[in-house]
């Protein structure tokens, strides 16, 4: 069976109104996901304005990119550094004091490579309070990293992450539960 481009289709999937996505695509490009635009507060408050829920105490790097952020929520002190990807085709919940670190991707979809029209697939993300996604990690479709679960530097979480667990590695495996400091 090979694969037939030509066949493709996403008609099924609508993330939103038409103007609204054209409108957030430039909006997005030139202060969300800009070097040159470092107001923190204005990012939240544009940000809500096309329909994210954000917390409290967030913290916006430079050079952000958020595909809808009608499919996202944010709660309270998180922090999401430079050059992360949300690309949430689905709805992407963040939990409080969440860190998400330089150059991480969180990843709602993906292609089905077992039929020949190459489908869109796509899952929700669930980061629950207290993870902390390392640097240039991954995270796919339909995942749930577990409360104070970490997924190391340069990791891919394709299953969940159990709570208080250390992840490492491509795919990413449990290397320890960490212990709780007081």
């Amino acid at each position: 069976m090979k694969t037939d481009l030509s066949k493709f289709t996403n008609d099924w999937y609508k993330p939103g109104n038409k103007l609204k996505i054209f409108l957030w695509y430039f909006i997005n490009t030139f202060i969300i996901n800009s070097s040159i635009f470092p107001f923190n507060k204005i990012k939240k408050i544009i940000l809500k304005l096309f329909g994210a829920k954000i917390g409290v105490g967030v913290i916006i790097k430079p050079n952000v990119n958020i595909k809808y952020p009608w499919l996202l929520e944010i709660g309270n002190y998180v922090w999401i550094g430079e050059g992360v990807w949300i690309d949430n085709l689905a709805n992407v919940k963040i939990g409080d004091n969440v860190c998400i670190s330089q150059g991480a991707m969180l990843l709602c979809g993906n292609h089905n490579f077992k039929k020949t029209t190459f489908d869109l697939m796509v899952g929700k993300i669930i980061i629950e309070n207290g993870v902390w996604i390392g640097a240039k990690t991954v995270v796919c479709p339909g995942v749930t990293c577990k409360s104070h679960s970490i997924l190391t530097v340069g990791s891919i979480a394709n299953k969940d992450l159990d709570e208080w667990g250390i992840y490492k590695g491509n795919p990413a495996v449990y290397i320890k539960r960490r212990e709780i400091l007081n």
